[in-house]
């Protein structure tokens, strides 16, 4: 048609020139190229996002490649009536018309009915390329159970925009108004990157509406695959509104750091000792030695990391961190390299009831672990703390900052890298509120909550594990390293949550704080100074060294003297003198 055009237009649109049989065959010939052309280097055999740099330049480099063989043939085959400038304004017209064919063919297409649209309305909150996609995906896509009726998007240069024949009605503070006009029932948030506080404050408005919602996964995860579907939609879940997030890891001095090394885990049966076995093993050190006196603990990590839970190998060690005299004889044995201190003892409430037992794991146990590391010279020491131990109020933790000040005094008298790694509540582990929540609700409750404005920090274990592991490659002689927890939530949010999630109407009752307990922990001690690190998720402190003299069970009389000592000496000063009771 573009030749026909042009050799018309140059011959002064002479209706003669249409019955002209070298027309006719010059179109052919042309139209012949062209396909061909086109179905061998595109576009008409590789599929590209619409309206694309990619999807025109394929189109214009097919013209283009069409147009120089048109030209040979006008030089060469006399037969052909092709004057040499239509070969020339030709392809340019065909570019013009391809262009404005797809445009008005794709206008119609998104004009039509989704392809299920007796679904599930569903606004969807975003209108970026993953709102953009999943709009498309969902008119058609015939195994879609929603149809969008409406989308909203915080960027205000989107106003009416549309997408699909999906309109963007405004910002998300018009929720209510695009629910009322649309009767949706589902939003669907397609921000990739979500924060916790949006993803908090969007569940909080559609919950008061009525609407149920619906996220896509983080945009690394769709990415690896495929375009965001409407069966990718998932419920938000506590990870979402926690605010985890990817760790960014430097990878290079982590393996400098581990392979090839002999690497011990205390407590390597626990929830955070487990999942750094798991990370460690990536690393590919020389050996990799999991002690831990809970021998069904051992089974289990052995079991994830070998898919063999048969307890063979010299590599699971079973022992108690108490015994100081085994220890020896297992670090003189296995003679690690790398230490990663991650056992003790962690319920708040028990260790108050029990000090004694606090004492004896968290301050001895972690004193005999420290005092075999430095006898078999050991390069590198990693003392797993709490945020608890940031101006302490309770037995458990006075007894994990005395860990810090105990790892810290070796730093300074033996060589080496001693250094502690602080941070709070882990999603998930053992003994923490999220299990503790699911059995209540489970049961058909109430959910008990101490107080109804406590709240406290949150890492998943994976994300604490990773950067215990960052931690330990670049912490500086004698830091306490704290990790960046995010934004502190409320444990009844937490509840909440989780009874929406089970769909069940659950009581929730408030118990009181316990002895020791507070409403908000802290990272930081009062008039500590604390450092930027090399990781931008990684906060060093220095803490007060005290002397294994000063804690050592010869300075009491009887271990209750010693127990209650550490209940009585809860600081809240890192410069408080610490002494042995009379």
């Amino acid at each position: 048609m573009a030749v026909a055009i042009t050799i018309w237009t140059r011959l002064r649109f002479d209706p003669a020139v249409l019955a002209d049989r070298n027309l006719w065959l010059a179109m052919g010939v042309a139209a012949s190229l062209h396909a061909a052309v086109g179905v061998a280097t595109g576009p008409y055999m590789v599929k590209h996002m619409r309206g694309s740099f990619d999807e025109i330049t394929a189109l214009m480099k097919t013209a283009g490649i069409a147009a120089l063989l048109l030209i040979a043939i006008s030089w060469t085959t006399p037969a052909i009536f092709l004057p040499r400038s239509t070969a020339l304004l030709a392809p340019a017209l065909a570019i013009v018309f391809m262009l404005a064919s797809r445009f008005l063919v794709r206008t119609y297409r998104s004009r039509l009915v989704s392809k299920n649209p007796d679904g599930e309305r569903v606004i969807v909150f975003g209108a970026g390329l993953a709102g953009r996609r999943l709009v498309h995906n969902m008119l058609h896509d015939d195994r879609s159970q929603f149809t969008p009726v409406a989308l909203l998007d915080d960027d205000r240069s989107k106003r009416r925009l549309k997408i699909e024949g999906v309109p963007v009605v405004g910002v998300f503070a018009r929720l209510a108004w695009a629910m009322d006009k649309t009767k949706a029932t589902y939003l669907a948030v397609a921000v990739p990157h979500a924060t916790p506080e949006l993803l908090r404050d969007v569940q909080r408005h559609a919950r008061d509406l009525g609407l149920k919602v619906q996220v896509l996964p983080p945009i690394e995860d769709w990415l690896r695959q495929t375009d965001p579907q409407a069966i990718d939609l998932r419920d938000i879940n506590l990870e979402d509104l926690l605010g985890r997030r990817a760790v960014e890891l430097d990878q290079e001095a982590i393996s400098e750091h581990l392979t090839g090394k002999v690497v011990l885990v205390t407590g390597a049966g626990g929830s955070i000792g487990s999942e750094l076995c798991r990370q460690i093993a990536k690393f590919d050190p020389g050996r990799l030695v999991m002690l831990d006196r809970d021998e069904s603990a051992l089974h289990a990590v052995q079991l994830t990391l070998t898919g063999r839970g048969l307890l063979e190998g010299e590599d699971l060690l079973l022992a108690d961190i108490r015994d100081a005299e085994n220890l020896e004889t297992q670090f003189a044995t296995c003679k690690p390299d790398v230490v990663f201190h991650a056992a003790a003892l962690k319920h708040l409430s028990l260790l108050e009831r029990y000090p004694k037992e606090a004492w004896q794991t968290n301050v001895l146990g972690t004193l005999n672990v420290l005092h075999a590391a430095a006898q078999n010279g050991v390069g590198t020491f990693v003392n797993i703390s709490t945020d608890k131990a940031a101006s302490p109020t309770s037995v458990l933790g006075t007894s994990k900052r005395m860990a810090e000040r105990l790892t810290a005094e070796f730093a300074h008298r033996e060589p080496g890298r001693y250094v502690s790694v602080r941070f709070g509540n882990v999603l998930g582990s053992r003994g923490s509120v999220i299990p503790a929540f699911t059995e209540q609700i489970r049961q058909g409750g109430p959910v008990t909550v101490t107080h109804q404005d406590v709240e406290r920090y949150f890492m998943l274990i994976p994300e604490a594990s990773q950067l215990v592991l960052q931690a330990g490659a670049i912490g500086r002689d004698g830091d306490v390293l704290v990790l960046d927890m995010g934004t502190p939530v409320k444990i009844v949010d937490v509840a909440r949550d989780l009874i929406r999630t089970s769909g069940k109407d659950i009581e929730i009752r408030f118990t009181g704080l316990r002895p020791g307990e507070k409403l908000s922990e802290v990272l930081f001690t009062d008039g500590e100074v604390f450092r930027e690190t090399e990781h931008s998720l990684i906060t060093a402190v220095n803490v007060p060294r005290i002397a294994p003299e000063l804690v050592r069970p010869r300075s009491f009389s009887t271990a209750d003297q010693a127990a209650a000592w550490l209940a009585a000496h809860v600081e809240n000063s890192p410069t408080t003198a610490l002494e042995p009771a009379e």
